[in-house]
């Protein structure tokens, strides 16, 4: 197989440039017959690999790519997922080249998408690909890539549920988190869920003269940076009453397991041009961004922001919002947390409206599965080290709903980097790690394989 990956090298960036230049932005109207543009290349190379069948499944939104592989019923199914769409660019006057003209500098590909997850999902392809033209696949695989992670993933829940027998498998293979780095493979062990939603505040029925007005009518641009200045006390904990009744905090034993993941805070604060951390007190950074909840504005406008100046004493304004959540924490009952007390903590001089977004449950895999176990091999076999357990700060909502639907466990088995930009300006993603993930996505299934007989 190496030969045919050597062999195959230049041919599989070639067809992962290809389709990082389709603006697949699920976020965007604008962009929707871009989103199916990549569903439909997505399918033919699903084919081109050599799966027996490869198809457009229709949603209410954009379109899911299934295909599948079957050599033998009676040897397991590995189920791979992943997405096509990308985030918005925005703003495309921080990327140094195009979004959607990939670039190859310093061994890297530069584009949207190129880590999340299209350099990712196609690694998986390619894999798949290379094991049918050589030794075969030592299980059947199917493979479903969808068109909506990016907003939400709101219409595959029914497509899971109206495809149970179909999408039948013993594991679901997911390549959309990370490892620590190039030289320190990683395998999570869990995704935090997420509660997302976009509050108004309104004042005065019209934007008003600052001069005429002012002093004397309340800003609900200066209510609102109060209110949500009021969401987190100076130790960083959030203040919404109930908010972490379901947390569960990990023992000193499970902290120490993770502390032991390599960690250079001054590397951190470098790489990030900031000259020092912040975040809850009484936890270091990595539990930061991945056991511990968290509130953050991901936007916020309102009034004149154009060029020169209006005065203007606005008459909305508006911020969204996203909670990353542990286990136990329920998106739902988050949210409604959140709205009652925004709402209850808004001066009688303003309304406030809270509307919910997309949201997910967090999710933990267990490390004493033949999955993991599969996976783990792998990452020693192609790196010559064992992976180190670790847990993921960010969110992958439909992992839960696979589990609930399908009753099978997900093996995150990521090989990005946490410095490649994602959902910034100049994401990319590693020559070496595209590769790599190639050459290691095998080995789980030939593990997984001999572990299942």
């Amino acid at each position: 197989m190496t030969d045919y990956l050597d062999t195959h090298k230049q041919r599989f960036l070639d067809e992962l440039l290809e389709l990082l230049r389709i603006p697949s932005v699920s976020a965007d109207s604008a962009f929707k017959d871009d989103v199916r543009r990549a569903a439909e290349y997505v399918k033919e190379k699903l084919l081109a690999a050599g799966l027996d069948k490869a198809e457009l499944y229709e949603t209410e939104g954009h379109p899911v790519v299934y295909g599948e592989k079957i050599v033998d019923p009676a040897k397991p199914t590995v189920l791979v997922y992943g997405h096509y769409d990308v985030q918005p660019a925005d703003p495309y006057e921080l990327w140094q080249t195009p979004p959607f003209e990939p670039t190859i500098r310093n061994e890297r590909i530069y584009a949207r998408g190129a880590c999340d997850d299209k350099g990712q999902f196609y690694m998986h392809v390619k894999a798949i690909e290379a094991m049918i033209a050589t030794d075969g696949l030592p299980c059947n695989v199917k493979v479903m890539i969808e068109g909506e992670e990016e907003v939400g993933s709101d219409h595959l829940g029914t497509f899971v549920a109206e495809h149970r027998d179909m999408l039948k498998a013993d594991v679901i293979l997911i390549s959309d988190t990370s490892i620590i780095s190039n030289d320190t493979p990683s395998l999570e062990t869990g995704l935090r869920g997420l509660s997302y939603v976009e509050v108004e505040v309104t004042g005065p029925n019209r934007d008003l003269h600052s001069g005429v007005y002012g002093g004397g009518v309340a800003n609900p641009v200066n209510v609102l940076c109060e209110m949500i200045a009021s969401l987190k006390d100076e130790n960083g904990q959030i203040m919404i009453p109930g908010f972490y009744d379901k947390v569960t905090d990990l023992s000193d034993a499970e902290r120490a397991e993770l502390a032991k993941a390599p960690f250079d805070l001054e590397e951190y604060k470098r790489d990030l041009g900031i000259a020092e951390v912040a975040g809850e007190a009484g936890y270091s950074t990595n539990e930061r961004t991945s056991i511990r909840p968290t509130l953050d504005v991901n936007g916020i406008w309102g009034g004149y922001t154009g060029q020169g100046a209006k005065t203007v004493l606005p008459s909305k304004a508006h911020a969204k919002i996203s909670m990353r959540l542990v286990p136990n924490q329920n998106p739902d009952e988050i949210t409604e947390m959140f709205a009652r007390h925004f709402t209850a903590i808004a001066p009688p001089t303003v309304s406030v409206k809270v509307t919910p977004h997309h949201g997910g449950l967090p999710y933990v895999t267990p490390t004493d599965s033949v999955e993991f176990e599969a996976a783990s091999r792998a990452f020693e076999q192609a790196w010559g080290k064992k992976p180190i357990p670790t847990r993921g700060g960010g969110s992958i909502p439909i992992v839960a709903l696979f589990e609930r639907e399908l009753g099978i466990k997900s093996i995150l088995m990521g090989f990005g980097l946490d410095s490649d930009a994602l959902h910034s300006p100049n994401e990319s993603y590693g020559l070496f790690n595209f590769y790599k993930g190639i050459e290691t996505i095998p080995y789980f299934y030939k593990n997984y394989a001999t572990l299942k007989q």
